[in-house]
């Protein structure tokens, strides 16, 4: 059974939501667009990359 991941300083940039959580005793910081039937999220290192991340996807979902 997978680990419960606890998200905390949530944020949202246009349709891409990101959360700050803790991986094996390090902050990770990861993007996921919310949009039905997207299906893209990317793990960072940096609440920067993923703030960069989020303002450049471009979903193809209409």
């Amino acid at each position: 059974m997978p680990a419960r991941i606890n998200f905390r300083s949530l944020m949202k940039i246009g349709p891409v939501q990101i959360g700050t959580y803790r991986d094996r005793g390090r902050n990770k910081d990861t993007a996921v667009c919310t949009t039905d039937g997207c299906g893209w999220s990317s793990d960072y290192s940096s609440s920067t990359a993923a703030q960069l991340a989020a303002r450049s996807h471009r979903c193809r979902v209409s």
